[in-house]
């Protein structure tokens, strides 16, 4: 029994310390965003929040690819790794190859064709103007982007997440005092913004290349050349690393037509409020999920079922904690956050975005344990259940409600979708978690 209880301890304590150290990296992430928002709205106003808010979708998708490429070629290492494959260390390289295919294509886009980007996304003429360069700018570092996350994935699983926390935290801390100085005394307002983030995950792939050259790092760079078959065999197990990126971005797009017909410029302005501030709730379940991955892979790659049960009630139960706090925080305080980015005290904006924090925010007492639980369901190769909730939360249930609900009951319809689909979402992803105890990889 004393065995046992020091068993659990040291499963704890090694929980605590991934979940705590990805919790932060995650959060500091996300606060360069909010960073970003606020300055905008100090240095440009509502437009220039309606243009970030218009194009943070495609950000999602480069961030998403990333991480599906990442995650997945990092369970992937893991996996092989404890089964004694042979090509196991040639995950790292052909990511990286992957990332800079796609990552051109993004390059290519933005350089070319960000005023008709932003037009499709919905911008008029004005929004076009001032957006047009921040696209340009961020849009051509898009292989950056991915190479951060996959770094990032890659040094978390070979056992070191104080410095993929450390990459995470200076890439964000470098970018949000770059961009108050490049904003404001040098004076290139939304251009400098995008410079800023443009130049953050060079910060953080640079802080990762500490572990790559340490004697501890297990990661080999083996030259491999790219194999679709391979990176979609890879992407299955970031499927819902991707969705936890991309679903943002989907719910954006889907959100600002609607809310553009329903409120004009000023709607989706608020909506900027109300998706930025998720954007830091998010990114702690991402945390959670992101922390139990490489524990749960490990675990599972050596057959070890047992522990496998211990990681998924522990980061079940953190996320269900984190949600029910999160909640009371934005209902008590959403006129405080509001206010932070209105900077115009547009009373208009401001009603829309308290009431819709406080009803997007109930979605995530169902959010929280869709992300943490597809993560896990893909670590554990359990993949059919975890596409089926990703595709759910990020796609399926919150366009059916968005639609149904906004036509029923107007802008609040739109803010009702968020909690209406996860709700959904959340029954999928308990099914598939009540069934893995019975997964048996040599069955």
């Amino acid at each position: 029994m004393i065995e046992v209880d020091k068993m659990g301890i040291m499963m704890l304590k090694k929980f605590v310390k991934y979940v705590s150290q990805n919790m932060l990296g995650m959060v500091g992430m996300s606060v360069y965003i909010l960073a970003d928002t606020y300055f905008i709205s100090v240095a440009v106003g509502t437009d220039g929040i309606t243009a970030l808010n218009l194009v943070l979708p495609v950000y999602n998708m480069i961030f998403a690819i990333g991480a599906m490429m990442g995650v997945g070629s990092a369970i992937r290492l893991v996996i092989e790794r404890n089964q004694e494959h042979p090509n196991a260390d040639g995950y790292f390289f052909h990511a990286l190859s992957w990332a800079l295919i796609v990552g051109l294509l993004f390059m290519l886009v933005g350089i070319f064709f960000p005023d008709k980007l932003i037009a499709l996304l919905g911008g008029d003429a004005e929004i076009v103007a001032v957006g047009k360069n921040y696209t340009r700018i961020f849009m051509s570092f898009a292989p950056f982007f991915m190479w951060n996350y996959i770094c990032n994935a890659f040094v978390r699983n070979d056992g070191n997440p104080s410095i993929a926390m450390a990459a995470t935290l200076f890439s964000s801390l470098f970018n949000i005092v770059f961009d108050y100085v490049l904003m404001f005394p040098l004076g290139l307002s939304m251009e400098g913004a995008a410079l800023a983030t443009a130049l953050s995950p060079v910060v953080g792939i640079l802080i990762c290349c500490i572990h790559f050259r340490s004697e501890k790092c297990t990661v080999k760079f083996k030259p491999m050349l790219p194999s679709l078959r391979k990176i979609l065999f890879c992407c299955q197990f970031g499927v819902s690393s991707f969705v936890g990126e991309i679903s943002s971005g989907v719910i954006t797009v889907v959100f600002n037509m609607i809310i553009l017909g329903l409120a004009g410029n000023t709607g989706v302005a608020a909506y900027g409020v109300v998706a930025n501030t998720s954007l830091v709730a998010v990114a702690l379940f991402n945390g959670i999920a992101q922390g139990s991955q490489p524990l749960v892979s490990e675990a599972y790659g050596r057959d070890i079922h047992k522990d496998v049960k211990t990681y998924l009630k522990m980061a079940v139960t953190t996320a269900v904690g984190v949600s029910v706090l999160l909640v009371i925080f934005i209902y008590l305080f959403a006129p405080v956050v509001t206010a932070v980015f209105n900077g115009e005290h547009n009373r208009t904006l401001a009603d829309y975005a308290e009431t819709g924090l406080r009803i997007y925010f109930i979605g995530f007492l169902f959010a929280g344990i869709n992300i943490v639980g597809t993560a896990i369901l893909s670590a554990v190769e359990s993949t059919k259940y975890a596409f089926a909730a990703s595709i759910s939360r990020g796609f399926v249930a919150i366009i059916f409600f968005a639609f149904i609900l906004s036509a029923i009951f107007g802008l609040n319809g739109v803010w009702m979708a968020f909690p209406a689909a996860e709700f959904v979402t959340m029954l999928i992803t308990l099914c598939g978690l009540r069934r893995i105890k019975f997964v048996d990889k040599n069955s």
